[in-house]
C-alpha cells in the first residue's frame, strides 16, 4: 500500500456519563484530573489501548493488522517471529550484525503489526527489532469544564471467603466503593505526519481505520466502571503539502466547544455544549473533514 501523502491535524470529542473514563492507580482508581483547573484528565496510552482492541476485533486475522502491545503479550517473542520470518539465524537475535537485516527485521515488524506503522515502538530490547516513531501522535484528553469526581459506596450480597461468611453470621454483605464522573466533555488533538508515514508504511486505507476506530471504539469497550462514553465528532484537517499549508495550532483552535447553559451550572449532557468550526477563510490547501458527525 502506498504511504499516507498527506499532513493532518484532527481534534477528537467525546463523552463520559456516570463512568471513570481513565482511572489513577496510584489515586485508588480515582479518574484523573488536573489538581490546579480540576479539569478531567485522559492518557493517550488509554485512547490508543482503545484503538489497538478495536483494530484486532475488526481486522482479526488478516496480515498486516496484528497487534504488537496486546494483553498478556511477551515482547520479545513477537520480535522473534520477524527473526524466523526472514530466517536469520539464532545468533542474530540479540542485534543484527548487518545493517540490511536490521532495516529487514523492522520492515517486517511495520507491516506485521498496526500499532507499530501507526503509533511506532521501542523494540531495541533482548531480541532487537529497532525503534520506529509512529506517524500517529495523539495527546493527553482534557475536559472542556471542571469535572465533579464522586466516591460511590457499594454493596455485594456475597463474599469471597468462608471466614467472611463467618464472621458476619451469615449476611454476606460486601462493602465497596466506585469512582464516578457524572459527565464530562472530553477534547484531545491529533497528528499525523507523512514523513513518518513514509518509513513504516502507514497508508490511507491505515488512516481510514483510525477514524472508524475513533468513532466507534466506546461501542466495543463496554463496562460497569467506565458508563456511558461516546464519541461526539472527529474534526479533521488535511493539507495538500506534506509540509503542511498551515501551523497546526491555528487550525485546532479553529473548533470551539461551549456551554450553552449558565456558567455556573454544570454540564450533565452533550446538549450543554454547543460545537461550532469556523471553516471560512481556511487557508489554501488545507480541507476540513469531519467523521461521526
Amino acid at each position: 500500500m502506498t504511504a499516507l501523502a498527506n499532513r493532518i491535524e484532527f481534534v477528537f470529542l467525546f463523552d463520559v456519563t456516570n463512568g471513570n473514563p481513565n482511572g489513577d492507580p496510584d489515586m485508588g482508581n480515582m479518574p484523573r484530573i488536573d489538581p490546579e483547573t480540576h479539569r478531567g484528565l485522559v492518557t493517550d496510552v488509554a485512547l490508543k489501548r482503545k484503538l489497538r482492541n478495536y483494530v484486532e476485533m475488526t481486522k482479526a486475522g488478516e496480515p498486516g493488522y496484528d497487534i504488537y502491545v496486546r494483553e498478556k503479550a511477551v515482547l520479545n517473542n513477537q520480535h522473534k517471529r520477524a527473526y524466523e520470518a526472514l530466517e536469520l539465524k539464532p545468533e542474530a537475535r540479540r542485534l543484527p550484525k548487518e545493517e540490511n537485516d536490521a532495516k529487514a527485521v523492522t520492515k517486517w515488524m511495520c507491516d506485521t503489526f498496526f500499532d507499530i506503522r501507526t503509533f511506532g515502538a521501542v523494540m531495541s530490547t533482548e531480541t532487537n527489532a529497532g525503534q520506529v516513531r509512529g506517524p500517529v501522535q495523539i495527546a493527553f484528553a482534557r475536559s472542556v469544564d471542571a469535572i465533579q469526581t464522586l466516591n460511590i459506596a457499594i454493596t455485594r450480597m456475597a463474599v469471597t471467603t468462608e471466614r467472611e461468611q463467618e464472621a458476619q453470621r451469615g449476611d454476606n454483605r460486601t462493602m465497596g466503593e466506585k469512582w464516578i464522573v457524572p459527565y464530562g466533555l472530553y477534547r484531545t488533538h491529533g497528528f499525523v505526519s507523512p514523513h513518518l508515514a513514509g518509513r513504516t508504511g502507514f497508508s490511507e486505507a491505515d488512516l481510514t481505520l483510525i477514524w472508524e476506530g475513533l468513532v466507534n471504539m466506546f461501542d466495543h469497550d463496554r463496562s460497569a466502571a467506565r458508563g456511558e462514553m461516546t464519541c461526539r465528532g472527529v474534526y479533521a484537517f488535511r493539507h495538500d503539502s506534506p509540509l503542511g499549508n498551515a501551523p497546526a495550532h491555528k487550525l485546532l483552535e479553529r473548533v470551539k466547544v461551549a456551554k450553552t447553559i449558565p456558567a455556573d451550572q454544570p454540564p450533565r449532557s452533550f446538549t450543554d455544549y454547543a460545537v461550532t468550526v469556523d471553516d471560512a477563510d481556511m487557508p489554501a490547501g488545507v480541507t476540513l473533514e469531519t467523521h461521526g458527525i
